[in-house]
Parts: structure tokens; sequence; C-alpha cells
């Protein structure tokens, strides 16, 4: 399959209904995942309905993500939108997070997610936020 770009824009507690409010305007199908959902040892009770994962997929193949930053974190409104590659090979997205981490900053390693993707974090050279995720295709363990 390859990857795919989309845009990811992270919320402090309002991530569905901006979602929702999206796909009123859009169209599309919409999915989301809340933290509560995943196995998260010390997630705070209040971030249990927080959105972790919301996708808005639409008809023209764009897709737009976003998720709420949990209360553990701080939320920094002026670093909210995060470019994502996503795909189904995890070595080849592995290959892309080695090249974009080069003269920046790993912020959470490449590596197998509790969900059981593969997902890691980085700000590159040019100080540009990325996620990258290659599906299993497999739902985690509970």
């Amino acid at each position: 399959m390859g990857f795919k770009v989309a845009p990811y824009i992270s919320f402090r507690d309002n991530a569905a209904a901006a979602l929702e409010f999206y796909q009123s305007v859009l169209g599309g199908s919409l999915n989301i995942m809340k933290m509560g959902d995943m196995p998260h040892p010390g997630l705070a009770e209040e971030d249990h309905a927080k959105v972790m994962h919301g996708q808005l997929d639409l008809e023209s193949g764009f897709v737009l993500m976003a998720s709420d930053t949990p209360s553990s974190m701080e939320y920094d409104g002026g670093q909210r939108v995060t470019v994502t590659l996503f795909g189904d090979d995890p070595d080849e997205l592995a290959g892309l997070f080695e090249k974009l981490a080069e003269g920046g900053n790993v912020v959470e390693p490449y590596a197998q997610a509790p969900w059981g993707d593969h997902f890691g974090m980085l700000t590159d050279r040019f100080e540009v936020f990325w996620m990258l995720n290659a599906s299993s295709g497999q739902q985690p363990a509970a």
C-alpha cells in the first residue's frame, strides 16, 4: 500500500466535538476511540472520556485526525497540528522515521505500541512535529 500523509490536530478537551463538526461540514466516515477504551496504567479518571484517536475519512481519500491532550501532558496550542504518516508496512515507516529524525529530536522511539501497531513521534530538524504509525491489523490484548 505504501503510506499516506494526514494532518493531526491536538485539542485539550473538545476533539470529539470538533471532529463531529468537521464531519457535518465535510461528510465522511468518523471513527473515535476514547482513552478509557485502551489499557493504560495510570490514566487519570478525568481522561477516560477524552479522545485517544479520532479519524475522519472523506470520500475524496483525504483523512483528518485528532485527539485530546491528556491532563498529565502540557497542551501547547501553538503546536497543535502534526504531520502524520500512516500505512501498513512497519519496515517502510521505520526507514522514514530514521530519515526524518536525522538532525531532529525523537520524542517517542518508533516501536510496537500497546494497541499493537508500530508508532513513533519526533520533531524534525525544521521543528515540525511528526507521528508515524504502521497498522498491525490486530486488536490489542486486553
